[in-house]
């Protein structure tokens, strides 16, 4: 029974020991870590320089404004890299109009690698306060200075939308688009304020027609129109709004 106390205690006292030591260990880690950390975040050699030109390195920028990304990182100069919210800094770009998605990466030891994803836009829209171009998720653009794009003009999309909602329009202005294929070189404008009833404005023997092509068949009807227009020139010259909805039949509208 002795022996069996004496073991005992041995035991218990070698686990204490271990416990002690795990404990021990444990906090110089942490005291390390934190050392480590106040370190990082006030050490001069971590800090984004801007006597530094690579400090800031941003890739994939086209059209977004450069002076928009430059001010989302103004604030974080003369500060340590690993004091700066990747995820914060990546919200804010993706604020900025012309950019979809973007990332934000440190590089060892004081440098920023900004990654951006443009918006590619797809038409024109027409508003009181000016011209802007959207893409295919609705968003509004403004037009770059140093680009010029020849798309056509979506119709029938209002400021006020929303997003959703202007993406609706797109959503049938690309449709529209993929029916009539080659054809659609010579389309300048594509109304789509209401998806089943599709107008859109042709170049014809270099004149501007107005052509309503329904919900469906675009290419179709179009064709159709092509194919009988010297007939149609003749019989109606000066007529320059048509319907196409009938599959069967041209109607010029007076």
């Amino acid at each position: 029974m002795a022996r069996e106390k004496k073991a005992a205690s041995g035991i218990r006292w070698r686990l204490w020991l271990a416990i002690a030591a795990v404990v021990l260990v444990a906090a110089s880690t942490a005291l390390a870590a934190a050392r480590v950390r106040t370190y990082v975040l006030t050490g001069g050699a971590y800090n984004l320089s801007r006597e530094n030109k690579d400090a800031l390195r941003i890739e994939g920028l086209v059209y977004a404004s450069r002076s928009k990304v430059a001010r989302v990182f103004a604030a974080d100069y003369e500060h340590s890299i690993f004091s700066i919210s990747l995820d914060q800094r990546r919200r804010r770009l993706l604020a900025i109009d012309w950019i979809e998605d973007a990332s934000v990466a440190r590089i060892w030891p004081d440098r920023l690698i900004v990654r951006l994803r443009e918006r590619t836009p797809v038409a024109f829209v027409f508003f009181r306060s000016g011209v802007l171009l959207i893409d295919r998720h609705g968003v509004l653009l403004d037009q770059p200075s140093q680009a010029q794009f020849t798309f056509p003009v979506l119709g029938g999309v209002r400021e006020d939308e929303t997003e959703d909602q202007r993406a609706e329009h797109v959503r049938a202005m690309l449709a529209v688009q993929e029916d009539l294929g080659y054809l659609a070189k010579d389309i300048s404008e594509i109304d789509a304020a209401d998806p089943d009833t599709i107008r859109i404005v042709a170049k014809v023997d270099n004149r501007a027609l107005e052509l309503t092509l329904g919900d469906s068949n675009f290419a179709q009807r179009y064709q159709n129109f092509l194919n009988h227009y010297p007939e149609i020139e003749k019989h109606s010259p000066r007529v320059k709004s048509f319907d196409l909805r009938l599959d069967d039949r041209i109607t010029a509208k007076e």
